[in-house]
């Protein structure tokens, strides 16, 4: 459970904050209190959460490029933060097949240049890297992916946040292992999804395009195995992590995976079909026979560490997430205030 208390004044820098999962936890954080300096590109969607719920009034929203060394440390060190959480990413497959350099400089320098800004920032305490499940050499086994299984990728996205985890891993070993050094961990989540995201090539907000303009959900791979979680039960595992890191220290900076439970582990047809009731009408799917990049039949997180170490588990159920989900969407077609709609959400379980 998140400690309410820690968070009230905590200074923290937060990569990425305009982005769907950034958005968001910048809510969740102005709502515990905590004094949130963002740092991140301009918001690329206008109907995203950053701007439909006006989160630029609640924070410090400085506009800079994680490839930027300088902009960035000079960020860092005017907020003078305790926590650093690092979301910014180039964060899509498909993307990545057709810009590979900006995806390899974002993912990988991205993440060099927030640590070692962070290394010479002496309030920082705790810096959470948030990566990918998809930073796993898969196999397209059964089984879940353990934080000690080889990293890798095939695609350039995948391999950068292979990267990511190699670097970070360096730099805890190299710079952040000494008594008084901050905490470095790294965090690698399942398929996330939730209200507000209106990125391309995800099922979630390709079905809520889709289905509000009275069209058929094209789906490239129905049998296709990923582990679905709300973001709410992301954000709020991330935070736990980071009073962990303060709290305990070196103890807990290491890689963690954090994922759903094994029944949220289904088919993207399954997915596809509770949605499509959700949103109702006549609102249907379809596969689509094109010619795609390789997509890995199965991904799977073991995310047993995380239970057994800090009791870690999801909160809130598959069917319930994609609930909220499909309500968000609904409620911003209706043209409703998603600034009270999206803290009504988050007030459900904070």
């Amino acid at each position: 459970m998140i400690d309410k208390k820690f968070w009230s004044g905590r200074r923290v820098f937060l990569t990425g904050h305009t982005g769907f999962k950034g958005a968001w936890l910048s809510l969740l954080l102005r709502r515990l209190g905590a004094e949130v300096h963002g740092f991140a590109l301009a918001p690329d969607h206008p109907g995203g959460v950053f701007e439909v719920a006006d989160v630029e009034r609640d924070i410090h929203h400085t506009v800079g490029d994680i490839r930027d060394p300088a902009a960035l440390a000079a960020a860092l060190k005017a907020a003078r933060p305790e926590v650093v959480i690092h979301m910014a990413a180039q964060s899509l497959v498909r993307v990545s097949y057709a810009e590979p350099v900006r995806t390899f400089q974002t993912n990988v320098m991205g993440t060099v240049n927030l640590l070692e800004a962070a290394r010479h920032a002496p309030k920082v305490r705790a810096v959470l890297v948030v990566t990918s499940d998809k930073c796993y050499e898969n196999f397209d086994w059964v089984l879940g992916y353990r934080e000690t299984d080889r990293l890798g990728g095939r695609d350039p996205y995948s391999a950068s946040k292979g990267c990511a985890e190699m670097v970070t891993a360096a730099y805890r070993q190299s710079f952040y292992s000494a008594p008084g050094t901050a905490a470095v961990a790294t965090v690698r989540a399942g398929n996330v999804f939730g209200g507000g995201d209106w990125a391309t090539d995800r099922l979630i907000p390709d079905a809520m395009r889709a289905f509000g303009s009275d069209e058929v959900l094209r789906i490239r791979n129905p049998h296709a195995v990923r582990p679905w979680q709300h973001v709410f039960d992301v954000l709020l595992a991330y935070l736990v992590l980071c009073e962990l890191l303060v709290h305990k220290g070196h103890d807990f900076a290491e890689a963690w995976n954090i994922g759903p439970s094994i029944d949220h582990e289904v088919p993207v047809s399954a997915i596809v079909e509770r949605v499509t009731r959700l949103w109702g009408d006549g609102a249907g799917w379809q596969q689509d026979g094109g010619d795609h990049p390789h997509e890995s039949k199965f991904l799977r997180l073991d995310c047993s560490k995380a239970y057994a170490r800090f009791g870690w588990k999801s909160r809130i159920a598959l069917d319930r997430g994609l609930e909220l989900a499909v309500a968000w969407y609904r409620a911003a077609r209706k043209g409703a205030d998603m600034r009270a709609f999206s803290h009504a959400q988050l007030a459900e379980f904070i």
